[in-house]
């Protein structure tokens, strides 16, 4: 999926993942808006990157258990850009937020993602 939508990975810290999207046929819903369902994708893929970033995943396993959306404005071309940010990184469960702006720092979109850390079977 981050493939076929184009999503590229831009900055990666020790508690942060930074990428982009672009805005455009992929990603688009039928009224050529950036598709929320789009923005999400961008969302979960750096978060669960981030997560795995704080693990030891020869021993764990990192799972969604829920991310919630609020869509604040539209887009119809170019890029928007993301920074997941850890909010909480413990043993059991990490909380994520995600901001999703324009170019200029508009806020498009803030989500926040519920990982859960399991031991590898």
């Amino acid at each position: 999926m981050i493939d076929y939508l184009g999503i590229e990975i831009t900055e990666v810290g020790k508690d942060y993942v930074c990428g982009k999207m672009p805005v455009d046929k992929r990603t688009h819903q039928p009224m050529g808006l950036l598709h929320g369902g789009a923005s999400v994708v961008l969302a979960e893929s750096l978060a669960s990157m981030g997560a795995a970033l704080q693990v030891d995943l020869t021993k764990k396993d990192c799972i969604g258990l829920e991310i919630n959306a609020n869509h604040i404005r539209s887009v119809r071309e170019g890029w928007v850009y993301a920074r997941a940010t850890a909010l909480h990184a413990g043993r059991s469960t990490q909380v994520w937020e995600t901001r999703i702006t324009t170019e200029p720092g508009d806020l498009v979109c803030i989500c926040r993602m519920t990982v859960a850390i399991i031991d590898k079977k």
